[in-house]
């Protein structure tokens, strides 16, 4: 409920971000909690205080943002099925976490949320580099934003290649 609110005036990048580092840390903590569990009985604390604060930070950022910024980057056209895929992925990665979790936690022991971390940080950096900023803007201005980028990297490609021509011709 209180999304609704946080989505409008956070905007959506910024809680998605912020709801990944949250969960990124709460599964270090949960990692520090179970591996000096048996050392320190008040650690059991810190993996319940962990696991909260994982399951809040998901519901900030990356349970209902990809939603809206998918439904956002396309146009009522291919939206519907743009929709479907995001579905059946998310859906897949859950079942996938579903069934092997116990297996994984079997294998790696306390050090199973360290494999959740280095996937949240992985997630974030593409994130940051990767997801733009809808809040507020129409299909047409992220499109024309992602045209603008395509193109600006098309043309330092050509640069550089023609760049890396002169260097050839000054090599021979």
């Amino acid at each position: 409920f209180l999304q609704l609110f946080l989505v409008e005036k956070a905007g959506r990048r910024s809680l998605f971000m912020a709801g990944l580092m949250g969960m990124l840390v709460s599964a270090v903590a949960m990692t520090v909690g179970l591996a000096l569990l048996s050392q320190f009985a008040w650690m059991s604390y810190v993996s319940m205080v962990a696991i909260f604060l994982f399951v809040i930070f998901f519901e900030v950022g990356p349970g209902p943002i990809p939603w809206f910024i998918v439904a956002e980057l396309f146009s009522q056209g291919p939206r519907p099925a743009a929709i479907t895929i995001a579905g059946f992925c998310n859906w897949t990665c859950n079942f996938i976490v579903g069934m092997c979790f116990q297996y994984i936690a079997d294998l790696c022991g306390p050090y199973v949320f360290v494999i959740f971390a280095a996937l949240l940080l992985a997630f974030f950096l593409f994130a940051y580099f990767k997801v733009p900023e809808t809040k507020g803007k129409s299909f047409e201005e992220i499109a024309a934003a992602f045209r603008r980028k395509k193109h600006s990297a098309a043309k330092g490609a050509k640069a550089m290649t023609e760049l890396e021509d002169l260097r050839g011709s000054e090599e021979a």
